[in-house]
């Protein structure tokens, strides 16, 4: 598995980051490459939800919530990952305070198909880019927890 993990402080209270973090059929609202989201299950948010997250690319994948902990962060699992050349992806996202503010800390995890070359691929380009996509989330998350 390749992992790769980004911290960002906000500017704002832990709260604040959960009311935008915890609308988990809504993370279009601030993550910039999910250009849309489909609700696949009903009811509160919490483990067993899933959503399909339709990326600005044109792909999509399917994410599974294996661990939720209210108010402090959550895990998934990715599913359907085609035709990402991916086999597996989890990622955790955990708010913790600091100061007048919040830590959030963003990890994910991931095995490229194709062996030894996929492992190669995954470090070179892939994990620089997961990198940026969790950046680019965590600037969104700060947007609009400030706004919360």
């Amino acid at each position: 598995m390749i992992q790769i993990e980004r911290t960002r402080t906000l500017n704002a209270n832990p709260d604040a980051v959960w009311a935008v973090l915890g609308r988990y059929m809504h993370i279009n609202d601030f993550a910039p490459a999910v250009a849309k989201v489909d609700a696949l299950t009903a009811g509160s948010d919490g483990v067993g939800s899933k959503r399909r997250c339709h990326f600005d690319n044109g792909g999509s994948m399917v994410e599974e919530v294996t661990d939720w902990q209210e108010g402090r962060g959550y895990s998934i699992r990715g599913s359907e990952l085609a035709p990402m050349p991916l086999t597996s992806l989890t990622a955790e996202i955990w708010i913790e305070p600091a100061g007048n503010g919040s830590k959030v800390a963003w990890s994910t995890a991931f095995q490229v198909k194709y062996g030894p070359l996929g492992w190669l691929l995954g470090q070179v380009m892939m994990k620089p880019m997961m990198g940026k996509v969790i950046d680019a989330n965590l600037e969104g998350l700060a947007e609009e927890s400030g706004r919360a």
